[in-house]
């Protein structure tokens, strides 16, 4: 499966008057800079977590469905996403090119925090294109609001700001790693497999 992020979040986890207030700061000089170490903040702790922090919508293209979803009447494929809230739409591409939309009563997909998945009433048609011949529309993260977030993950983001804000121009190869404060606030979320 590749995803490809078709709507960014509409919100950071952690605002800029929060980040300005963590570093004390009370100007406004830095603002862009802040802004900007809030964003690669989430973008790298949801890396580490493997978890989306807002919710933000996604398209995973694949091939072929997987032989669990072929060969039985009760289909199912594995969403490696997460936390996982809805599926938004799947298309099967036919030999012209052609998406059919697949009807929302044929399958079934609860949101989850882990292991989220699709499960189908019938085996989903087989697609009639060889590469990318089904798309599949999520939506994920832990809701449209900040607080939505856990706390621990909105700390572990403002502690890793403060740390690239203090140490900015530092580029020494020991600090390539997560500071240790940040892996601790992290590491109860992190998903040590994508599926």
């Amino acid at each position: 499966m590749k995803p490809i992020l078709i709507v960014a979040p509409a919100i950071e986890p952690v605002s800029l008057v929060e980040a300005k207030a963590w570093l004390r700061l009370d100007g406004s000089d830095e603002d862009d800079l802040v802004q900007a170490l809030i964003v690669s903040a989430r973008l790298t702790l949801e890396a580490y977590t493997r978890r989306f922090f807002v919710t933000q919508s996604w398209r995973l293209t694949v091939d072929a469905w997987p032989s669990s979803a072929r060969d039985r009447a009760s289909a199912t494929i594995a969403i490696p996403l997460a936390p996982f809230q809805s599926v938004a739409a799947i298309r099967v591409f036919d030999a012209g090119g052609v998406a059919q939309l697949l009807p929302a009563a044929t399958y079934r997909a609860p949101p989850a925090n882990d292991c989220a998945r699709i499960v189908f009433s019938s085996s989903p048609p087989a697609p009639g294109r060889q590469f990318d011949g089904i798309e599949i529309d999520i939506v994920v993260g832990y809701g449209v609001l900040a607080l939505n977030t856990p706390e621990s993950l909105r700390r572990a983001m403002l502690t890793l700001v403060s740390h690239w804000h203090e140490h900015r121009g530092d580029g020494r190869a020991d600090e390539a790693a997560l500071p240790a404060a940040v892996a601790v606030l992290a590491k109860p979320f992190r998903r040590e497999r994508l599926i």
